[in-house]
């Protein structure tokens, strides 16, 4: 169903991919929105390796939720800031593509564990991610992207 990659000298192994997922904090978000356009929004994330799915939190209406609803499949691109090698200019740059499906997360307890886990990605200041949940949890949607093909690659920009 997926296609494979050209450039198989340049593909990452999935553990590598793994931890680029986990490692980075943001990435692209990519559905099929309004007249068939593509959607790309750029959004923080939460990969957890115990169900494989990446986790992503939202307000409850908008362009990317009405996009959601009417279709689920989605694809997140993450990529890191690179690399350069002694004495050249050009960077190595690692990139992770996810195609998957996306499902609506609505159990209480599990949308204040995911996004407790988001926040300390960003900071360790427990009464701050703690006081920010309380308040705004009611106004938040928690969705996953069930991955159907994770693929990685690294490219020097040359």
């Amino acid at each position: 169903m997926f296609r494979t990659m050209q450039r198989t000298k340049q593909q990452l192994p999935e553990a590598e991919c793994v931890a680029i997922l986990q490692q980075e904090l943001r990435g692209v978000l990519s559905v099929l929105g309004d007249d068939g356009y593509p959607y790309g929004m750029p959004l923080n994330h939460y990969y957890c390796e115990a169900d494989g799915k990446l986790y992503f939190h939202s307000g409850k209406i908008g362009h990317k939720i009405d996009a959601i609803r009417r279709c689920d499949k989605a694809s997140f691109c993450v990529y890191d800031r690179g690399v350069r090698e002694e004495g050249e200019w050009a960077l190595r740059i690692r990139s992770v593509i996810v195609f998957g499906r996306i499902e609506l997360i609505t159990d209480r307890e599990t949308i204040i564990d995911i996004a407790t886990k988001l926040s300390h990605k960003f900071t360790d200041d427990e009464a701050y991610i703690e006081k920010e949940i309380a308040q705004h949890l009611k106004r938040t949607l928690l969705f996953a992207l069930v991955p159907e093909q994770i693929t990685g690659k690294i490219v020097t920009e040359s």
